[in-house]
């Protein structure tokens, strides 16, 4: 646990405290308490902020992500086509290798698109 993290039993010693001590060190008490309560906010603020700007910039890159990933599709479906179209079968299973092979290119850049938004919401 860290060393700035408020235990109830902390709280409990100070109270205690206070009562041993009287009025005469109650401003120095509760200042005191106050600065460790401000220095826990800033770190939980601090860490949030934190995890904000890494969504962010996950998002930013997320879309640069999917652009490259259309444009190598794109190029790596042109050989398969022509490869695919060039083969020694006969036309209708030429066209349905085709389909298949650019069939598979969607279906891995729409999963990579909806994998992107899923991490979003």
């Amino acid at each position: 646990m860290p060393e700035d993290e408020l235990e109830r039993t902390e709280i409990e010693a100070l109270l205690e405290t206070r009562r041993e001590l009287g009025l005469r060190y109650d401003t120095e008490l509760v200042d005191g308490f106050a600065d460790r309560i401000q220095r826990a906010v800033d770190q939980r603020v601090a860490a949030e902020a934190s995890n904000v700007d890494w969504d962010r910039r996950q998002e930013e890159f997320a879309g640069k992500r999917q652009l490259a990933l259309g444009i190598v599709s794109l190029v790596a479906g042109i050989p398969i086509s022509a490869i695919t179209l060039e083969a020694p079968d006969n036309g209708d299973t030429s066209v349905v290798s085709l389909i298949v092979a650019w069939g598979g290119i969607a279906v891995i850049n729409i999963a990579h698109a909806y994998q992107g938004r899923r991490r979003r919401r």
